[in-house]
């Protein structure tokens, strides 16, 4: 095999070792409706996961999660949670809903649960004035103030 394409292959697949549970909207406008979409990088030390709780933050509404093949739905005002799977510690899968986001703007944090067959991560930790590195750094969005006018479809 070539060595260049080894090392290729190398860094593209770095990202998803270390990965943690990210969410891959960046930033949205308040008071709009989003699509979220939650990127699973791994299981729990090499175990695959069976489950994945998002809670969502204070002022985040009306949330519509996707359904996925394999795994059950179920959710409360603040919380949706799917179950099932298993996704493997080799594999990765996104989780998706949709949300009325608040009319504050700032990062808003989530807090998400991945239960595995051996073990559990909670993906929870929020920056704090030190920029020290997290280890379960919580996914978040960052909301932008609405432009006057436009609409939140």
């Amino acid at each position: 095999m070539n060595i260049r394409l080894l090392f290729a292959c190398a860094a593209l697949a770095a990202p998803l070792a270390h990965a943690h549970v990210t969410l891959e909207q960046t930033s949205a406008t308040a008071g709009a409706y989003q699509k979220l979409t939650f990127r699973v990088g791994h299981g729990c030390k090499g175990s695959p996961t069976h489950t994945l709780v998002v809670t969502l933050p204070d002022g985040f509404n009306g949330a519509k999660p996707m359904p996925k093949t394999g795994w059950a739905l179920s959710g409360t005002a603040n919380q949706v949670t799917w179950k099932g799977g298993p996704l493997l510690d080799a594999h990765y899968d996104e989780f998706v809903m949709q949300v009325k986001l608040p009319a504050s703007v700032g990062k808003h944090y989530f807090k998400v649960t991945q239960l595995c067959d051996q073990g559990r991560m909670d993906w929870d930790a929020v920056p704090d004035a030190s920029g020290a590195k997290l280890a379960s750094p919580a996914p978040f969005i960052e909301i932008t103030p609405a432009v006057a006018g436009a609409p939140h479809h």
